[in-house]
Formats: structure tokens, sequence, C-alpha cells
């Protein structure tokens, strides 16, 4: 029985037309495998499947995903990120994935999903800062929907790459980057292009921004993947998206509960210290 398999113009291109003919031919699809995306079984038998292909600085894994979950894609990860996937997959799959550089093949899928309450710190991307951004992430309701989100918090000032005065300008700087002001909460941001979330192996692994030259590259990168909670990314799963809300340091802080996350977050909106945006789960 052929499988419905999708392997998209940017995966071939990485992994070879040989390889794709091999998979869209069945020799090395799986006829059964866990959704990279929503963690649940898939059957390349009865329903369409995504081929996506993590890709590191020498080393990838190819994954399947149910296509209503996610497109067929290549999404760019460290190094230390994708041993880590390896890990995971070599403990719960029998004889973990395969590897190559740079054209791999066919894997047990990792897993993406959402991150329990709690910052992550981790160094931003951009050159001449020395704050930490933190994560906090948890469902906050725009309207009567809870929305998987996430709050970056700086632990102190952000300046611009070669600013000295001290000038506090995160939020400025996002807005640059197409971020918005909120001005309540329970509207949904308008979706940021370029920008996504990616969430593999159960855990939050990093924010991508556009890459100069293309494609992706990470703006925030967990040091160590974060942990999520299946109704984080159930909800992040359902609207193939997560809202991003980033405040400057000092204005949330660490909340162990959701509802005091969002009377945070309110009491910062009022201040109008917040931007935000929707960021596609796992980008394209």
């Amino acid at each position: 029985m052929p499988r419905m398999l999708d392997v998209s113009d940017e995966v071939r291109s990485e992994i070879g037309d040989d390889e794709a003919d091999r998979l869209l031919g069945g020799d090395r699809a799986p006829d059964g495998y866990e959704c990279t995306s929503c963690r649940t079984p898939g059957d390349a038998h009865v329903e369409p499947t995504s081929t996506v292909l993590f890709i590191g600085e020498e080393t990838a894994v190819l994954a399947f995903a149910h296509a209503r979950c996610i497109p067929s894609q290549v999404v760019p990860v460290s190094e230390e990120q994708l041993a880590g996937a390896v890990r995971s997959i070599s403990q719960s799959q029998p004889g973990g994935p395969d590897l190559a550089a740079p054209a791999p093949a066919p894997a047990p899928a990792p897993s993406p999903a959402a991150a329990p309450p709690g910052p992550a710190p981790t160094q931003p991307a951009a050159p001449g800062q020395a704050a930490i951004l933190g994560i906090t992430c948890g469902l906050v309701l725009q309207g009567k929907v809870g929305h998987a989100s996430l709050v970056v918090e700086p632990t102190g000032p952000v300046g611009r790459p070669g600013s000295t005065s001290g000038e506090d300008e995160f939020l400025d700087l996002l807005q640059d980057a197409g971020f918005q002001p909120v001005t309540d909460l329970d509207e949904t941001p308008d979706q940021l292009p370029g920008w996504s979330v990616l969430v593999a192996m159960g855990k939050l692994h990093a924010i991508l921004q556009p890459a100069a030259a293309g494609g992706s590259t990470g703006w925030w990168q967990a040091h160590q993947p974060l942990q999520v909670t299946d109704a984080w990314r159930m909800a992040a799963s359902q609207l193939s998206q997560v809202t991003m809300y980033a405040v400057p340091a000092g204005m949330v802080g660490r909340q162990p509960r959701e509802d005091l996350l969002r009377q945070a977050l309110e009491r910062a909106v009022a201040l109008g210290q917040v931007v935000s945006a929707s960021l596609p789960l796992a980008g394209t």
C-alpha cells in the first residue's frame, strides 16, 4: 500500500533525490510513527504525513509528522540540541535514529510540545548584550480561548549592539522587528512573518527569527530544552501557533501560577510595557 508522504523541495534538496524517491516509494518511510508536532501516533498509510528534517552543523535527523500539524520543512537546530534529540529518541525507540551529514536517513520522530511556568535563562542572540533572557511558559486567555504563550523578560537592560548608554531598548528592538504594543490581552496579536517557535521531543528548544541570507536562525535558544506540559502543547498544536509576549526587566518576574502570570501581564499592559506577536509552531 502506498504511503501518503510529502517531501518538500527544501527537504529534497538536503537529503537528495535518491533518498527522497526511496521515501516516497516506501523503502525508507515508516508505516507508523510518533508525530514530531503533537506526539500522537500517525500512520502514513491512512493519513497525509510530512517529512521534517532537523539539521545541525554536522548531523541531521529526519522525522515525521501529521500533515495537519506541520508541513514538510527543514528546521535548523544547534548541534547540542540535535544530540539531545538523538539521546531522547534512542532511549524511547529500539535501535534509535539514523544520522547523516548532510543527507540523513529516516528516523523515529522527535516530538514538539509545551513548557511549565518558570524562566529558562539563556544568552540573547544579538551581540553586545549582557542581559540573560528568561522564558516563562503558560496558557493565557485571549477571550475565552487559552493560547500557548511565552513571556520573554531579560534580567537587565538590553541595548542596541554597540550601545554603552545603559538605556533599555529591549521593546524598541522588538518593535523594529515587527512586534506590536499590547493594549488588550484578550486580543490575539497578528502573526509575525519569518519568526517561529521550535518545540521538539516534548520540549521547548528555541525561538527562531528570519536570517539575513534566508531561512531561520536562533533568536533565543535554551541551554537545555525545556519540558512542556500536555495542555500547553495541545493548545499550541490546535492553533499551530504560540503567542510571544515581551516585557522589560523586572516587569513580570517569576510567577508560579498562570492566573498570577496573567495578572502580572495585565499590570504591565496598563503601563504600556508589553509587545507581542503570534509565532507559528515550528515555523516554515
